[in-house]
């Protein structure tokens, strides 16, 4: 069993590592990453990536099992930022630049809730509209 973090999730798929590649189902892209295999390329929604022409047998392969996806070399031609941990099974996959480029455009931060001091949930989304001061601190 392998294990993938994602920046949302972390999900253990039954894969085969081989050195820098990283094996997967498609059904396990399409969990780890919301990319669908289809004729056109690696979907997300309405947007595609091409196969590279001439670099099909990188990313894509058909054996006894079904097809497989080159999750890490996928995840390197779409320049994010990945790391793997073979001795512990482990692969970390961070967000593409595209996807963080485009929150950069929108100028929206991505939602997420704390605590306050009294215990109270508090929601950056609860604030939209309005001006928020946001103080950070860390110990490191």
């Amino acid at each position: 069993m392998t294990t993938i973090l994602t920046p949302t999730d972390t999900i253990e798929v039954d894969a085969t590592s081989e050195g820098p590649d990283l094996w997967v189902t498609a059904a396990d892209l399409t969990r780890a990453t919301g990319y669908e295999l289809k004729p056109e390329g690696f979907c997300l929604e309405e947007i595609c990536v091409p196969v590279p022409a001439g670099r099909e047998a990188e990313f894509v392969r058909d054996g006894s099992e079904g097809t497989s996806i080159n999750l890490a070399t996928f995840w390197r031609y779409l320049e994010a930022p990945i790391a793997a941990d073979e001795r512990r099974a482990t692969w970390s996959i961070g967000e593409p630049p595209t996807d963080r480029s485009m929150r950069l455009d929108t100028l929206e931060a991505p939602d997420f809730t704390l605590p306050d001091a009294a215990g109270n949930l508090h929601s950056l989304s609860d604030y939209r509209g309005r001006k928020v001061l946001l103080a950070a601190w860390a110990s490191w």
